[in-house]
Formats: C-alpha cells, structure tokens, sequence
C-alpha cells in the first residue's frame, strides 16, 4: 500500500472519530438567561462493583411532595435509567452558598443499612444538569506533554465512604451530604444568554450544627452559612452513617464562565477513551490482514490459478494424467450437508445481525446515536435487529432451497424464534432475578410486553415475508453434477481435524477485534461513555475481511485433502471466534471488575453469552459465505466432464 493511501486512511478515521464532537443531530441547544430556573434531574445509582442500578430515591434522599418520571425510551429502561424531578432550585448565573435542602430528624435503622449496603458496594450518584451527567474532576498527565496536566471526567460521585476516625480501630461509615456544584457556561457575545457547557460536582461529609431550635423556613448552620461567611472544608468533622443520627443535606452554586462551546461541551466527557491504543488496535489489525491476505495472493495467483490451468488442458485420451486435489470431490462438494435447515437458520440469523450493526453504525458515524441521546444505541440496535428480519426469512430460504430443501415454513419459523428465543430466556431470567433485587434494571411489564410486540408482531411476519420471495426464487445452480454415491473420504492428517481447523481459525478474527473489545467492555460495565464509532468502523471492516480469508485459507486446505464436508466447518472456522470473545469476558471480569456477588456474576455472563452467541452467528456467517462464493467460483472455472 502505497503511503499516500494509508494517509488518506487514517485522516478518513480522525475525520469520523472526530465529526461527532462538534454537532449532535437531534439535541437542540438550551439558552438560559440570567437567573432563570434549571431543572436538576436525578439519574440511577449505579456501581462498578454491584452491576444492578438502582433509583436515587430507593435511598432516604430529600425527596418532592410528588415524584415524577421523565419521559424515557426504549434503551433508557433497558438500562436502568430512571429519570425524576428533584428538590434542587439552581438559578442561571446565580452563585449560592450552603444552601440547605432537607433535614432527617433521625436515621431508622433501615434507612442506616440501605446507606450502608450502597456505601460498600461503591454506588454512585448520577444526576442530570440540562442533558449533561454530573461529574467529578479527575487530573491526569498529559500523554503528549508529560509536564501538563489534563482534565478529565468521572461520572457520579460516591454515596459516601469507609475510614477509620483518628485513635479509633472500628471502621465506620460516613455519607456525602454536601455538595459542591460548577456549572459552567458559555455566554454569547452579542445576547445576555447563555448555554451550559459543564456540570461538575465535588462531595463532602459533614456533620452539620445549628444554634437553638431548627428553623425549617430560614435555617442557620454554624457549620456552614453564607451570612457568617463561613465554608463547607475537608477539614470539618464527617456525617457518620449511625442510627438516630441526623443528617442535613445541603449544597453550594457556583457558575463559572467557559470558553468551551456548546457543540463541544462532550469532549472531555469522552477523553477517558485514549486514542494512541485505538492506533495501536488498528495497526494490529491491519498487519493481521495483511498476512492473510498474503497467504490468499498466494493461493489465488500461484496454487489454484496452476491447478484450473493445468485441470482444464488435460485431454479425454488414455494418457491424460489422473486427477489429483481439490477437483477429485468435484462431484461431492455441493452435497448438501447434514442438518441444512438448521445450517440455513444460522446463516439467516446471521444475515439479520449483520444488518443490524451494519446499518446501526451508520447512523453512528452520522452522529445520530450520541451519548447526548441516552439509549439510543440500545433502540436502533434493537429496532434495526427487528427490521432486518426480511432480510433474515430472505437469505435463509435461498440457502435452503440451493440445498434442496422441502420444509421451509418450519426452517422460517425456526429462524425467526431460535436466536431471538434463547436471547429472551436468558433475558427473561436475569429479568426475575434483578426484580427480586428490587432494582431499576428490572424490565417493567410494559416493556416486555413491547419487546414480545416487536419480535411476534413484527420480526416474525417480517422473516416469513422474505423467506416466502426467497424461496419462491429459483435456486441457484450448482457449477458441477452432483454423485449418487458419496465418495469415499481419506484418512486426513492430524493437523486436518475439524476441531483443531476451528481453533485455530477463530483465532485471527478474534485477534482483529480484542483490543476494541477491551473499550466496549469497559463502556458496558465500567459506566464509561464509547463514542469513538470512527474507529469500530475500521476495525469491523477488518473483521469481515478476516473472517473470510481465514475461511477460505482453511477451506481451500480441507478440499485439497480431498474432505468435502465443508458447509458447517466453513461457518465453524470463523464462528469459533466467539468462543475466545467468551474466554477474554471471563478475564475481563477477573482482571477488572470487582464483582463478587451472584446475581451480578450471573449478570455478567448471561449478558456476555448473549452477546457471545451474537458474535457466533454474525463470524460464522461472514466466513461462510466467503466460502460458498470462494468454492462456487473455483468449481466454476475448471471443465469437468
């Protein structure tokens, strides 16, 4: 490749990586004026160490008279979000010190233990400021300039937290009662009006004190009070977690002038991701490429070009020499394989996740599906898997009546339930079990009463509409006559078994993809934003191409050996994959996550084995037909009596 090619490559991916940052379809700025109200919205409790999200009120939080939940989408109640008004009144522009917001007269023991159980379990705060996550302040070194130091974010901030008091031995537990907020703002010129750039936040615990008898409609804190110019410090005494103790909430305003705008208020948000590995990743898997496209160069121009030359001038006569190689199965490779329907019904499945991420991805690199935009991915991935049924019903008829097949209603019905079925089981399961933590992951009836919606009264009419066109096609011709007899296959070497054939094969795929697979995992269960679509892009091109030319290496090696038993090892080869994705999950979660409790492990690999199987259907189908194209054009091009 030439270096002015891989220029234009990799300014192509800044490009892609980049436009999002700058302009968010469908998220309409929000101009403030001078003290006008901002609505403060509360988000889930959520954890790194205990996956299950709860809402902000399961907690003894100061709460409104009436709670009331923000309109929500499909993906936002998938994952957990639950979206309510809040007690907060913060004025645009408007600075405010120690600002009370509600007093407990006293900590029930219940109320104790549900501080306690968030505390150890590290649960996080998630608010919402004008579309924006609240977040901590995180200083980090600069990569480029080891000197200076960059800003980055954490979303949330700590329920509370454990330490042991100065000459004590007892570890006791302390609540983050006041909070210090940075809303920071970017003021047009022109107009005194302004749009929110920044909500940043920074905890403290802090046992406040007041003289006399509590006045709830002025009250005075010795502890902190503007009128006596007096500060909330890290030096005052904490807020234990303790029965009958009480507690009073309160909270700090401060608006500071930025010059970051709108369009770009994202970015550092998404700088936790580090853009030198993501090279690193593509760099890797293009070299992958590269040597497999080595070997496939090889295959084509010198080995099989050879054997079509030299098959096509043999002569009818006595002295022709005998056929040897990949032509002897000439009349055995189109047999069709056993179990076709079922083959037929991966290769379906397969064809309807490969539509989805296909199409779900650009409208990724479109800027439709920002972070602004909270579960959206979720919805069109969802939505596009339903519509791509057609698509599914479609090119699993045409496979099955290439392979001669007579029972396609009961093919289509098996592709349009199988994959989605298992996924709703497991779904489903993990759903009784979350509903039994009484957390806010649990699906509501009404949303699995709209998930079966989709799948039976959409996906499955759609799989049986393209299956009905695909079958009413012709099936394609096969380029050689088929033999009443099977042939005979040979003993084959060891390094020829299907199993060691697979295992090495889904190694490759597997290896384009992992170091992205690191990011995507940590986005999925480390509560970190993934928005750089640029580079998935890249690297699932890569993928496709090397899932079919390890397919095709190892096919082409099978059918020299003269074993025509190729359909389910060609879907085999690449799917296999799928496995070391389960694998590296599995050491994801030792190395990184400190899950220790069941339900969240259970949690954690029934969603990985959904998306496992996933990923099995969606290799295997690439490699398989880059195979069955790879083996009909071969065929195709030698002359055979």
């Amino acid at each position: 490749m030439e270096r002015s090619t891989w220029t234009c490559l990799l300014l192509s991916t800044v490009l892609l990586h980049h436009a999002n940052a700058f302009y968010l379809p469908g998220v309409a700025p929000m101009d403030f004026q001078k003290k006008e109200l901002i609505g403060l919205k509360m988000n889930k409790l959520s954890s790194v160490r205990n996956v299950l999200p709860y809402e902000y009120y399961s907690l003894p939080y100061c709460r409104p008279e009436k709670i009331e939940h923000s309109a929500e989408n499909l993906g936002e109640v998938l994952r957990g979000d639950r979206i309510e008004n809040s007690l907060y009144q913060i004025q645009m522009r408007v600075d405010e010190q120690c600002k009370v917001l509600c007093r407990i007269t006293a900590l029930t023991a219940a109320q104790v233990d549900s501080f306690k159980a968030k505390i150890e379990d590290d649960y996080r705060v998630n608010m919402i400021l004008d579309n924006l996550p609240v977040a901590m302040v995180k200083m980090r070194k600069d990569e480029r300039k080891s000197s200076s130091l960059i800003k980055t974010y954490e979303r949330g901030f700590p329920v509370g937290f454990k330490a042991t008091l100065e000459g004590q031995s007892e570890v006791k537990f302390f609540l983050h009662n006041h909070l210090r907020y940075t809303i920071l703002y970017h003021k047009d010129i022109q107009t005194d009006l302004a749009r929110i750039v920044g909500f940043e936040v920074e905890p403290f615990s802090v046992k406040h004190s007041y003289d006399g008898v509590w006045d709830a409609a002025n009250p005075i804190l010795d502890t902190c009070n503007p009128g006596r110019m007096t500060s909330v410090t890290h030096n005052m005494h904490p807020q234990p977690v303790t029965e009958g103790m009480e507690a009073i909430f309160s909270y700090d305003v401060r608006f500071e002038a930025s010059e970051v705008k709108w369009a770009s208020r994202w970015d550092t948000y998404l700088m936790m991701l580090d853009d030198q590995i993501h090279w690193f990743s593509i760099i890797n898997s293009v070299m992958i490429v590269l040597f497999l496209s080595g070997m496939v160069a090889m295959i084509m121009h010198r080995t099989l070009a050879r054997d079509i030359s030299k098959y096509n001038q043999l002569d009818a006569s006595d002295d022709a020499q005998e056929e040897t190689g990949w032509k002897l199965v000439h009349g055995d490779v189109f047999r069709p394989p056993a179990a076709a329907s079922l083959l037929s019904t991966y290769v379906g499945i397969g064809v309807q996740l490969f539509g989805m991420t296909l199409i779900t991805m650009i409208f990724a690199l479109l800027g439709f599906l920002s972070p602004a935009n909270r579960g959206g991915l979720m919805t069109a991935m969802l939505m596009m898997f339903v519509f791509m049924g057609l698509f599914a019903g479609y090119f699993s008829a045409r496979l099955y009546k290439a392979l001669r097949g007579e029972e396609w209603k009961n093919m289509t019905l098996r592709t349009a339930l199988l994959f989605p079925g298992a996924c709703f089981g497991i779904f489903f399961a993990l759903n009784l079990l979350i509903w039994g933590e009484k957390s806010s992951g649990a699906v509501p009836f009404g949303t699995l009463f709209a998930l079966c919606f989709l799948w039976f009264g959409i996906s499955v009419p759609l799989v049986f509409v393209g299956s009905y066109f695909g079958y009413k096609k012709p099936a394609p011709e096969d380029p050689v006559r088929t033999n009443k007899i099977p042939r005979q296959i040979p003993e084959q070497p060891w390094y020829m078994n299907p199993l060691f054939s697979c295992v090495v094969g889904g190694v490759l795929p597997f290896g384009a993809v992992f170091i992205e697979l690191f990011f995507i995992l940590t986005s999925m269960w480390l509560q970190q934003f993934y928005y750089l679509f640029g580079f998935l892009a890249l690297v699932f091109v890569i993928l496709i191409i090397t899932c079919a030319e390890i397919t095709i290496v190892l096919c082409y090696f099978q059918l020299c050996s003269e074993d025509y038993h190729w359909w389910w090892r060609a879907y085999f080869t690449s799917g296999f994959s799928a496995l070391y994705l389960f694998a590296y999950s599995a050491f994801y979660l030792y190395s990184k996550l400190p899950i220790t409790k069941t339900v969240p492990l259970l949690m954690y690999f029934g969603y990985m084995s959904i998306v496992s199987y996933g990923f099995f259907c969606l290799t295997g189908t690439i490699g398989f037909y880059a195979c069955y194209t790879f083996v009909r054009q071969i065929y195709g091009s030698v002359k055979i009596d």
